[in-house]
């Protein structure tokens, strides 16, 4: 697994991790992980697409800033700042930016997939 930097091995300040591209003007920042649990920020466009995908991990995400058009087995709902929304494993889930903003997802067990 790639290694993240985290300042004292239990803290993360944003400028041990770098961002990296995750698609069309979405990137995103790990903030650390281990086998069970992963925090990751994810940066939006406005009008970046997170196009609909599932996974077997579970998810909960906390709208940090901006507004998304979230959808998750066809339902679709518009989510602010302080909003929040939970993806069961193998859910089809997608996002729409409708105002620039930024994610916080969490994940487990942790996604591997980021780390390559």
């Amino acid at each position: 697994m790639k290694n993240i930097k985290l300042n004292g091995d239990n803290f993360f300040t944003e400028e041990t991790s770098p961002w990296e591209k995750a698609d069309k003007g979405i990137t995103r920042q790990i903030m650390g992980y281990n086998t069970q649990l992963m925090l990751v920020k994810v940066k939006f466009e406005k009008g970046a697409v997170g196009y609909v995908h599932d996974h077997f991990h579970s998810q909960g995400s906390y709208v940090a800033s901006g507004k998304f058009k979230i959808t998750i087995e066809g339902k679709s709902e518009v989510l602010s700042a302080g909003d929040g929304f939970f993806v069961p494993p193998n859910a089809k889930h997608g996002a729409e930016c409708l105002e620039a903003g930024v994610l916080v997802d969490v994940f487990s067990p942790v996604r591997e997939d980021f780390l390559k």
